[in-house]
């Protein structure tokens, strides 16, 4: 069966300059011909965190040249591709415009649409082209920036039931990393060190744990962990293992209990779904094994279905980009005009109220 749709996508909104190319089959199935990513791992490593002009002078060196592989590899060129979807927030504002700016150009230039993706909207509707999801599923997105609990309703349609109302689960995990004097990025050092250690060693707390709304906080386990380990210091290799199985057992806890009550209010809402509803994680974070093991338990608890995607298509990727184009081109919905600007902030569901204790990128606005 051919090709009905093609796209290229630009993803640029933080650490990793990516393109792609995707396609929409007749079926309304997808098909990846290319997935090219470039992470920045060893430029910001040393700072313990992105540096946002390095990452954006990344993108600019990078760009062009993960275009034009991405191209070779689908084995296309521009003429064949019907339309162009970059990152337009939110994120980093340098990187969102290399990328943008690029896809404008691009789309200047062929005469091609474009489409101006919000990056969580890419997350959101990655299980429909791996799993060929139906409307309406539970998505948790867990990465550096963003803990959310999202209900996705159709392409557009999202409702925020739960965030965090201080820090990120990606960024909890790098603190503490770089607490214990972990390596960069910190959440699979974290993994790794947990992998061997006591998880019942300290009682960490379990924050919202009970309460019946759906946000997350994360910022009162950080602290407890520093004072645990500022009470034994120096820490051992044995100290470090104990309190990030500690820590990480608090977090596997605290989302059993967190969405747990959103796949009960699931049911509720839509007690008609045929088949199973399901649950699909999204973000980095989604890449540690222990909370997988968790939240595929909760989901066999409660009837749901567990989606996870390959975990190169969890962490930040042009695929979900271009997937996400491919969604809004089938059902006719308009292109952006060329003159659309890059949004630090944007987020999926504009109803949701602002959290003015959170501020981190995307959150809420």
């Amino acid at each position: 069966m051919g090709a009905k749709l093609r796209i290229l996508g630009i993803e640029t909104s933080c650490d990793e300059t990516a393109a792609a190319v995707v396609s929409r089959l007749d079926d309304g199935t997808g098909r990846i011909e290319a997935n090219v990513v470039l992470s920045q791992l060893d430029e910001h490593s040393a700072y313990g965190g992105v540096v946002p002009e390095i990452a954006a002078r990344a993108h600019v060196d990078a760009l062009d040249s993960l275009i034009e592989e991405a191209l070779t590899r689908a084995q296309v060129k521009l003429a064949d591709i019907d339309a162009i979807a970059a990152t337009a927030g939110p994120g980093l504002i340098g990187g969102l415009l290399v990328g943008l700016m690029t896809g404008k150009a691009i789309a200047r230039a062929t005469g091609k649409p474009l489409y101006a993706i919000n990056h969580l909207e890419g997350h959101a509707l990655t299980a429909r082209l791996t799993d060929n999801l139906s409307f309406p599923y539970l998505m948790l997105l867990v990465s550096g920036g963003h803990t959310q609990l999202v209900l996705v309703r159709g392409v557009g349609s999202y409702e925020r039931w739960g965030t965090t109302i201080d820090d990120a689960l990606g960024e909890a995990f790098d603190k503490t990393a770089k607490l214990l004097g972990l390596p960069y990025p910190g959440g699979p050092e974290v993994e790794k060190a947990a992998a061997t250690g006591d998880e019942k060693r300290f009682a960490f707390p379990r924050p919202l744990v009970g309460e019946a709304r759906l946000d997350f906080s994360f910022s009162g386990l950080k602290t407890a962990v520093r004072q645990a380990a500022e009470s034994i210091a120096p820490v051992s290799e044995r100290d470090i293992a104990d309190i990030c199985a500690s820590f990480q057992r608090a977090i596997s806890r605290t989302l059993d209990d967190r969405i747990g009550r959103g796949l009960l209010r699931f049911r509720t809402e839509f007690p008609q779904t045929d088949g199973l509803p399901a649950l699909v994680v999204a973000g980095g974070v989604a890449a540690n094994q222990e909370l997988r093991r968790t939240l595929q338990s909760l989901c066999d608890r409660h009837g749901f279905r567990f989606v996870a995607p390959p975990h190169h298509l969890c962490t930040d990727n042009a695929v979900m980009i271009a997937w996400a184009g491919l969604e809004r081109m089938a059902l006719g919905m308009p292109a952006d005009p060329l003159d659309v600007q890059p949004r630090s902030r944007w987020p999926l569901d504009a109803d949701a109220q602002a959290l003015l204790s959170y501020g981190k990128r995307g959150a809420k606005a």
